[in-house]
């Protein structure tokens, strides 16, 4: 049911002073866009007779065929209290559209409302709760980035040590006034690295929170001179940042399917099928949970991120993790996301692999409730135990020969997500790094 009219928004407008409205979208990689109305053009919007040039936005459409329509979600009208209170500043998520009235197939909000639709078919609703991590490090002279912090403090510490905790209580006292529900916040184990929760919601408005939690947290941390970056491995030698997906299916009155409380874990066949299937599409997703040449150097042994794909109740170090919590809570939450991707297509994919895995009634192996990383290669081998991919051209090779994964995304998004990929990986590989220098300039 939806939660604002045509009307509604109208009248908030007028009522708050609103003056600018910021129509929003993301891109195949995550990256958030927008155009600004002012007042007087939001009954236009709000028709759905906004136009832009698609072909200015990178692995949308060419030249050729660049006009393309958003149409406003009313349910996403927020005004950011950051901003002027004369002349306020409002927002709408928008989702993209053909000349012709169609969907655009390359817009990653309508990959994910596919998904969610072959859910609601079967008769299940997908809830996700995320747990998204960040740094915040100083700006130099030009107010450019840095990774220079002067605090030393760790997992859950505190004011004084912890000299993010006025900015981080600054960022959820914002979240809280745009409608979160902000379930937690500390200090992450490495150095300037910090954590906020926000309660668990169907899937394509935990997509837009995660989009609107980066924008806000970013928006605070540059009040405070800082910056925060979601940049998965901003710095060698501490943990990166993560982005662990919480996820269950629910009944379409609301009862979670995953529960069992006849099983010796607590969990439902559905359940376990979902796990089956997420193991099985594990590697075909990484591409999209892990977009980028650095979120490989965060997939590594010894710094809490997970490398290998399992499952277990009891510990962290599997790829996917069965937290404590049953009946209405259970869940599972699969680790190697990080918040560098783009949450509609890592959803879409997620909810993919798990009802690929219950349509096809895969069956989970066993649980590995022992700590991975401390075991042999043989004894890994022995338990049939897989790694994710090592680099961002291995995962891309995965993607190709992942057929769900790749009908999920569909043809559009999946050819050009590939190419920027591709390219990525090239120019990377191409480049001397300081490393290189330091190791072989004065040896060779």
């Amino acid at each position: 049911m939806s939660r604002y009219t045509k009307n509604d928004i109208f009248r908030m407008v007028e009522e708050e002073d609103v003056e600018f409205i910021r129509l929003q979208f993301t891109d195949i990689f995550g990256v958030m866009k927008n155009v600004a109305i002012t007042a007087s053009q939001l009954e236009k919007a709000l028709d759905n007779k906004c136009m832009f040039d698609g072909s200015s936005v990178e692995g949308f459409v060419r030249i050729e065929e660049s006009d393309m329509y958003l149409y406003p979600d009313y349910d996403t009208f927020e005004i950011f209290p950051w901003r002027p209170q004369k002349g306020k500043v409002a927002r709408l998520i928008c989702d993209v559209y053909l000349p012709d009235g169609t969907p655009f197939e390359g817009d990653p909000r309508n990959v994910l409302k596919k998904v969610i639709k072959e859910a609601r078919d079967m008769g299940y609703i997908f809830d996700v709760g995320p747990e998204c991590e960040f740094f915040l490090f100083h700006t130099d002279d030009n107010g450019l980035p840095t990774t220079v912090s002067h605090e030393k403090a760790g997992y859950f510490d505190l004011g004084p040590t912890d000299l993010g905790e006025n900015v981080r209580r600054d960022m959820v006292l914002t979240l809280e006034d745009m409608g979160f529900e902000i379930e937690a916040s500390h200090h992450e184990a490495a150095p300037a690295q910090h954590e906020i929760d926000f309660k668990y919601n169907e899937a394509l408005i935990t997509a837009d929170n995660i989009m609107t939690f980066k924008l806000a947290v970013k928006t605070i941390a540059k009040r405070h001179g800082l910056y925060a970056t979601f940049m998965p491995k901003p710095k060698y030698g501490i943990n990166g940042s993560g982005m662990h997906v919480n996820m269950s299916l629910a009944t379409l009155d609301g009862k979670n399917i995953f529960a069992d409380e006849d099983d010796a874990l607590g969990l439902s066949e559905d359940a376990y099928h979902f796990i089956a299937g997420l193991i099985e599409h594990a590697n075909g997703m990484a591409a999209i949970t892990n977009p980028l040449v650095n979120s490989y150097k965060r997939l590594v042994p010894g710094y809490e991120a997970p490398v290998y794909i399992a499952w277990s109740a009891t510990n962290r170090s599997p790829l996917i993790r069965i937290p404590a919590s049953r009946g209405n809570g259970t869940r599972v939450e699969l680790r190697n996301p990080d918040p560098s991707a783009n949450p509609y297509l890592v959803l879409a994919c997620c909810l993919a692999a798990g009802l690929d895995g219950i349509k096809r009634k895969l069956k989970a192996p066993e649980s590995v409730d022992c700590n991975i990383y401390e075991m042999e290669a043989c004894q890994r081998a022995w338990a049939g135990i897989e790694t994710l991919p090592e680099s961002l051209i291995e995962a891309v090779k995965c993607l190709k020969n992942d057929k769900v994964i790749c009908d999920t995304l569909g043809s559009h998004i999946l050819s050009k997500y590939i190419e920027a990929k591709e390219k990525e990986w090239n120019d990377y590989r191409s480049r001397v790094s300081q490393w290189e220098i330091d190791e072989y300039l004065f040896k060779f």
